[in-house]
């Protein structure tokens, strides 16, 4: 039996790394998404939701602060942005005995085989264009607007650095700079101000530079 979830957020990336999330775990199934609690509520009149109605919610936000709250509303569990994928598992495995289904966990992919065939979308073009992970080589900020690099090309989108970096997976990616994200299996070498992928060298911000050589090293 598979488990009916709703997607309820209001920024379009975090919709859309919750829905790939969803889409890698065979048991899962989503109904839908919306942006806000009243077109959650329309949903519900029409459908039946797993992880929504009765509410077993699965609570996530950017705000720590919330979280007691959300588990003074008896809610499954509650994950901070950015969401990592397995952690989003780890949240998804709690909701199943709730439920009386199986866990998903035996059934998944391997690791590999995610990273492999995990990928995002970018509005480039008028278009969304399919970008897989695994040749994403770094993302730049310029101002209003990002650079993706990856191994076959460019792409430039209107869109926040900060946002991405939601979309991505920590284990795969990591903040160096407040303008770069870069994919640490494509990382060749590093100092303690720069590193290097493919031709380019990325700068290590001064803000970022403990954590970034804790990770490396």
């Amino acid at each position: 039996m598979r488990i009916k979830c709703l997607i309820v957020d209001d920024e379009p990336p975090a919709r859309e790394v919750l829905k790939r999330y969803v889409e890698e775990i065979p048991t899962m199934e989503m109904a839908g998404e919306c942006a806000n609690a009243i077109q959650a509520i329309t949903i519900l009149q029409q459908q039946s939701i797993d992880l929504k109605n009765p509410p077993k919610i699965i609570f996530t936000t950017a705000y720590s602060e919330y979280a007691l709250e959300g588990y003074e509303l008896d809610i499954v569990d509650y994950l901070m942005k950015p969401i990592r994928f397995d952690r989003f598992l780890k949240a998804v495995n709690r909701a199943f005995p709730i439920l009386g289904h199986k866990q998903p966990a035996d059934q998944m992919p391997s690791i590999d085989e995610r990273i492999n065939e995990s990928f995002v979308y970018f509005r480039a073009d008028r278009k969304m264009v399919k970008v897989l992970l695994n040749d994403i080589l770094y993302i730049e900020s310029m101002k209003d607007y990002i650079k993706v690099v990856t191994t076959t090309g460019t792409i430039i989108t209107k869109q926040s650095i900060s946002s991405v970096e939601t979309m991505l997976p920590e284990t795969l990616f990591l903040r160096t700079h407040r303008s770069f994200i870069v994919s640490i299996s494509k990382i060749k070498s590093f100092t303690n101000e720069l590193i290097d992928i493919d031709k380019a060298e990325i700068p290590i911000g001064k803000l970022y530079r403990n954590g970034v050589m804790k990770y490396l090293s």
